[in-house]
């Protein structure tokens, strides 16, 4: 038997967690597959299937060769579509992350319209507020903010977005609209300590980059909760521009200091792949691209 169909035996087997169900599947004998599977795992050197009498599930080899299995198929697959001229369908696994509120903001919303158009595609979003490793993770597609490192990935820019400070109308009426950054380290802060780039208020003062440690009375573990408090009038807080962007349109935060705010920081979709990428990754990517690169939220105004 060719490695393809023992690939395509474990993968039945590990899906239906019995060899006889497996069986079925293939319409193959359980004797048959049984005898695959061993001769497998005697080749590989290691168990990839843990048996009981009640039970059986992979173990944690197992479990890496069977993503590997899928992967492999799955690229074989669309290798034989592109050869007779079809066109490859987006299907498989695909794991996706970016932080928490831009995906929530924006990620999300993409990936359900999205699945509308692939159903056969399956989607896991990691959303989280650190740098993931997209190898080490098996993460395919990756939105980051700010600069990127040299990686060897593949990037492409959708758009630019600044940190921002900010507060209610009602509050600058009542208390004064700053004039000068300075004046922010005796004012009502709301601080949120979800990220390092928030928490060092940095800013463009005479040509010169300024980093300034504001006080703050109220700090908050996320930003929404920060924003929140800013929105009910209780102070300044400072966040990522397309964080507060329907906020700001709706009139109920404004941002403040706008000509001394830093340079914008740019937006990428990262990916793996080389000279051939998966369908469900060229057309996720594709469809986020084209989406957010007409987001007006991250294409913000620069300073001055």
């Amino acid at each position: 038997m060719d490695r393809f169909q023992e690939m395509k035996v474990l993968l039945a087997v590990a899906e239906a967690e019995s060899f006889a169900a497996g069986a079925k599947l293939l319409d193959m004998s359980a004797p048959s597959v049984t005898r695959v599977i061993a001769g497998l795992e005697k080749r590989l050197g290691t168990l990839l299937l843990a048996r009981s009498t009640r039970s059986l599930r992979l173990t944690e080899p197992g479990r890496r060769f069977v993503e590997d299995c899928k992967r492999i198929l799955l690229d074989l697959e669309e290798a034989e579509e592109l050869a007779i001229g079809s066109s490859v369908r987006a299907r498989g696994n695909l794991t996706v992350t970016a932080s928490v509120m831009f995906g929530e903001l924006f990620l999300i919303p993409l990936i359900t319209q999205y699945l509308a158009v692939h159903p056969e595609v399956a989607i896991n979003a990691l959303l989280v507020d650190r740098v993931v490793n997209m190898m080490d993770e098996g993460v395919d597609v990756a939105i980051r903010i700010g600069q990127l490192p040299d990686s060897g990935l593949q990037s492409i820019k959708v758009g630019h977005i600044r940190p921002v400070v900010c507060a209610a109308p009602s509050f600058l009426d009542r208390v004064g609209r700053p004039t000068e950054a300075q004046q922010l380290l005796a004012a009502p802060i709301v601080m949120s300590s979800a990220s390092r780039l928030l928490t060092d208020w940095q800013f463009n003062i005479a040509g010169n980059a300024v980093t300034l440690h504001p006080k703050p009375n109220l700090v908050v573990s996320s930003n929404p909760a920060a924003i929140q408090a800013a929105r009910l009038g209780w102070g300044f807080t400072r966040v990522l521009s397309y964080q507060v962007a329907e906020l700001v349109k709706k009139g109920e935060l404004e941002i403040v200091l706008g000509t001394f705010e830093t340079t914008a920081l740019p937006v990428h979709v990262l990916y793996q792949g080389d000279r051939r990428v998966p369908a469900k990754v060229r057309t996720f990517v594709d469809y986020c691209v084209a989406r957010l690169q007409q987001d007006p939220a991250l294409h913000v105004v620069e300073p001055g």
